[in-house]
C-alpha cells in the first residue's frame, strides 16, 4: 500500500505548523502530552478502566493486539494507552492517534480481540496515521540536524524518546542521509 500523492509533503508542512503552534523549534523533541493538551484530547493509561491483569492477559493472548485507541465520549476525544508499553512506543502510540484525529479520520470498523471491541480505521488511514506520528515526532529538518551531528537511528531514537524502529523508519524514509551527504 502506498501514501496519496503529495501525502508526505503534505505531512512535513503540517507536522511543521503544529510544532510552531507549540513554540518548538526544528529540532526540538515533541511531547505528546503538550500535542494532545493542545488538541484538547485527554490521555488515560488503560489500567484506569481495567485491571492491570487484564491487559497483561490481552498482551499473552495476542501480543500487541492492544497500544492505543481513541474513543470519544460525550463529544471529547480521549486516547487511552496501553501501560505495558515502553515510554518510547507509548509517544509513537499517541502520536499516532492524534494524528487519526488531525487527519479527520472516521472510525469505521470494529475488531474483537478476546471479547473486547475495537474501533478502527480503514488500512490505507492507518498507514496515513503512522507515517504522520512519524512526521510529528521526526519532521524532516529535525532528522537533517540529528544526521549533521553523525546520529544515526539509535541515538536519535535516544534524544528525541521515540522507538529505534521509528527512528529508523523516518530516517530511511526521508533519504535525509543521502542529502547531508551529497551536500
Amino acid at each position: 500500500m502506498t501514501l496519496p500523492r503529495g501525502f508526505k509533503a503534505n505531512a512535513e508542512r503540517e507536522a511543521l505548523r503544529l510544532r510552531r503552534e507549540l513554540d518548538l523549534g526544528d529540532t526540538d523533541a515533541l511531547n505528546v502530552d503538550d500535542l494532545a493538551d493542545h488538541l484538547k484530547v485527554k490521555i488515560v493509561s488503560a489500567e484506569k478502566l481495567v485491571s492491570r491483569t487484564r491487559l497483561e492477559e490481552l498482551e499473552r493472548i495476542q501480543a500487541y493486539a492492544f497500544s492505543a485507541a481513541t474513543f470519544q465520549v460525550s463529544g471529547r476525544n480521549i486516547v487511552v494507552t496501553n501501560p505495558l508499553r515502553t515510554p518510547g512506543r507509548r509517544a509513537s502510540d499517541v502520536a499516532h492517534e492524534l494524528s487519526h484525529l488531525v487527519l479527520k479520520h472516521d472510525l469505521t470498523e470494529i475488531r474483537e480481540v478476546n471479547g473486547m471491541p475495537f474501533r478502527t480505521c480503514r488500512p490505507e488511514e492507518e498507514e496515513q496515521a503512522t507515517a504522520f506520528g512519524g512526521t510529528l515526532m521526526l519532521p524532516r529538518p529535525l532528522l537533517v540536524g540529528a544526521v549533521l551531528r553523525q546520529w544515526g537511528p539509535t541515538q536519535i531514537a535516544e534524544h528525541y524518546g521515540v522507538t529505534e524502529e521509528m527512528a529508523r523508519y523516518r530516517y530511511n524514509t526521508t533519504g535525509v542521509a543521502k542529502q547531508v551527504r551529497g551536500r
